[in-house]
């Protein structure tokens, strides 16, 4: 539904006031907050409803997906008068040879308005640098959508507009085209797009597929996004094999594997471009030297343009930490119900900034397209903004599916670089008493309302969202704040202040007489962990605990978790906590490798008594179709990882979307963030601008231009 106008002003007006007359720096610490007697500790209390805060966004238009899209050839295909110049001499040959057999065709059903008009360009930004292009081996292009709209479109399946259907098993087809099971449900025969063309226009094929499966998900060199250990049901490994050219079978252990489509899709398994990078992977380099894992990584530098994709944009120009273009694909293989070649806008721009705030204040100036309202230190800005009649942007609110947390390292063999401090440090981590401590010493609230005042954030215990359709708040165990019980758990662990510095110190062990020192990470471009970061630091320091807080970068955090070499991390929640079902080795330690908080290194790790019940749980979750079963586990699953304080929820609250008005084909109830990121979802290929309303390109009337070294 929409909300009035009129409660939406109010709404704001109400905001604003309260953030004007009671924004403070200083974290609050409630007189009413429920404190503990002498030598006890709080019990658990009910874990408290939301405030209606009266604000949302439209609800989706949900279709079948053969209404959405569809596979078929058409009896004439158009291009952008872009490209125009680029056949006529010869560059490029006619559109209709550029395109697949049967190119995908996003059916007008499917679009709220309808076929657009060519030209424009999207303004976006990032606060992430560009590491590279080699992003399936763990290489940060830069985030913020940059993935997204170049590479993920050659995902075997699309996930991300899965809001927009009637149903969420079957995903949006990609470049499997088709599928069918075999009678047992065993085995999964795709059929892939034929006659498609990377953006140099070297033909795609299956052999790119198996490329990414041999060189990339069955390596475990290469820090891919998920590694054969996912892949596994049962303890036995899903098979993937190339029947010929255009055809791909997987066999599974098990029937019908309710989580497969999830791993295959555009977060986890994009197709690399083997003509370009398979002679770069050192399984298969003929070089003298052979190339190392990390050559591999970074085979695909920033400055090595243009970018070969199958998405809709090439990457053209990067200037470092300043400015990246993209230009329209030629051989796109994406078409609308006309012929009329997508995407429909020309050019993608990106700026890039240091924080991801940056994104916020450049859309409210006008100057970007699009922002994800994920940091709530500009909410009221970007609120009260939208209201005044000159805003160059909507915004719309989802449920509370936005959380920050603090995670905890619990490996007791990966990254250990001080075997002495680094053991001692995790087995804290490992101890519920430890765990315990922090969260009665964490003022959820407090925290929430230092950053924004009134119910728009509230505090949160981890685990499942409150906007999860599977959460439900009677299996949340919630710790509340009391810095007694805190102080009572530490001093039972025998963490106590012997100098009477203020700081506890080891009573026991290879440690003892040492100061308890934890690092936190923070992210660079997330700005609010870095919010949550410096609370965690000021509230534990009143119980004697030493927190070292470090900011790093997108990469850099991704090349430290998958190390292992990190103590504690301030995050923001990922989408497996809203529809568990998206990721189920985000949920527990499954896997070897796809679980950052308890990697397993060269010798089986030992599993704590409630990760193997969560293991146990989403094992079970992976194979249950329906949905009153899943619900059931997901209670059991939530109750267990609250109680046990898993991860340190901090607080939660809502994302907002907002884009430039000028943009169509945005769909009612767009998510920020739920099957994938909305970049993922929107589908900005088929989104347009009307003639009077486009801006100017920067490199008009350019296309890619690929030499055989590229």
């Amino acid at each position: 539904m929409r909300f009035p106008q009129l409660r939406w002003r109010t709404t704001i007006v109400l905001l604003c006031l309260i953030l004007v007359l009671g924004m403070t720096s200083q974290l609050i610490v409630r007189a009413n907050s429920p404190q503990s007697t002498a030598g006890a500790i709080m019990p658990p209390i009910p874990y408290p409803d939301p405030t209606d805060i009266g604000i949302g966004g439209g609800e989706a238009n949900k279709l079948p997906i053969d209404q959405i899209v569809t596979y078929k050839a058409l009896p004439e295909y158009h291009q952008s008068p872009s490209l125009d110049k680029f056949v006529a001499d010869g560059t490029l040959p006619p559109v209709e040879q550029r395109l697949p057999k049967e190119p995908q065709v996003y059916l007008t059903s499917g679009m709220k308005d309808g076929i657009g008009v060519y030209g424009d360009l999207w303004r976006g930004f990032s606060a992430c640098p560009t590491a590279g292009y080699n992003d399936m081996a763990g290489t940060t292009m830069g985030w913020f959508g940059i993935e997204s709209y170049t590479s993920r479109y050659g995902a075997l399946v699309k996930t991300g507009p899965l809001f927009r259907a009637d149903q969420d098993i079957e995903p949006i087809p990609e470049i499997a085209k088709s599928w069918e099971w075999s009678a047992d449900g065993k085995e999964l025969t795709m059929h892939l797009i034929e006659g498609a063309k990377w953006s140099d226009g070297v033909a795609f094929n299956a052999d790119d597929v198996m490329f990414t499966w041999e060189g990339y998900i069955l390596d475990d060199n290469v820090a891919a996004p998920r590694h054969q250990d996912a892949w596994s049901w049962d303890g036995k490994p899903a098979t993937l094999e190339k029947v010929d050219d255009y055809t791909i079978k997987f066999t599974f252990p098990v029937s019908k594997p309710l989580d497969a489509f999830y791993l295959m899709n555009e977060d986890n398994f994009h197709a690399m471009p083997a003509h370009q990078l398979k002679q770069l992977h050192p399984k298969w380099s003929t070089a003298t030297p052979a190339p190392s894992y990390k050559d591999f990584a970074d085979a695909l530098a920033p400055d090595n343009l243009p970018l070969v994709t199958l998405g809709p944009w090439a990457i053209t120009e990067y200037k470092t930490d300043e400015l990246m273009i993209m230009r329209r694909n030629p051989y796109y293989w994406k078409v609308d119900e006309a012929g009329n070649q997508l995407p429909y806008l020309d050019e993608v721009q990106y700026r890039k900034g240091p924080s991801g705030i940056g994104r916020d204040l450049c859309t409210i100036a006008g100057d970007c397209d699009h922002m994800n309202l994920e940091n709530p230190s500009t909410f009221v800005e970007a609120m009260t903004k939208a209201q005044s009649p000159d805003a160059s942007y909507n915004v719309t609110w989802g449920p509370e599916t936005l959380g920050y947390y603090i995670a905890f390292n619990f490996s007791m063999d990966v990254g250990i670089e001080d075997p002495v401090r680094d053991t001692a440090v995790r087995t804290l981590f490992n101890d519920l008493r430890f765990r315990q401590a922090l969260s009665y010493a964490t003022d959820r609230d407090g925290i929430a309302q230092s950053i924004m005042k009134g119910p728009f954030l509230r505090g949160w215990a981890g685990g499942l969202y409150p906007g999860s359709p599977d959460f439900d708040k009677t299996s949340v165990v919630y710790y509340p704040y009391d810095v007694a019980s805190a102080n009572e758990l530490l001093d039972e662990i025998g963490l106590k202040d012997t100098d009477g510095d203020g700081v506890r110190e080891w009573t026991d062990g290879p440690m003892k007489g040492k100061p308890v020192v934890i690092q936190l990470l923070a992210s660079q471009d997330a700005k609010e962990t870095q919010s949550v970061a410096e609370a965690a630091v000021n509230q534990w320091g009143t119980i004697g605990l030493k927190i070292n807080m470090k900011i790093i970068d997108s990469q850099t955090n991704t090349d430290v978790k998958n190390a292992g070499t990190w103590d504690m991390s301030a995050d923001r929640g990922a989408q497996a906590f809203t529809l568990p079902f998206t990721n189920v080795t985000a949920l527990a330690p499954n896997t070897a490798k796809s679980f950052q908080w308890h990697l397993e290194g060269d010798k089986p790790r030992e599993l704590q008594p409630f990760e193997q019940q969560l293991v146990d749980i989403v094992d079970q979750y992976k194979s249950t179709y329906d949905a009153a079963g899943r619900k059931e586990l997901m209670f059991k699953y939530n109750n267990i990882f609250t109680q046990n304080v898993y991860d340190l929820g901090v607080f939660v609250g809502r994302y907002g979307l907002g884009v430039n008005k000028r943009f169509k084909n945005i769909p009612d109830g767009t998510p920020v963030f739920m099957y994938t990121w909305v970049e993922d979802a929107i589908l900005l290929d088929t989104l347009w601008a009307p003639k009077d309303q486009q801006l100017p390109e920067n490199r008009p009337d350019t296309i890619p231009v690929y030499t055989p070294t590229t």
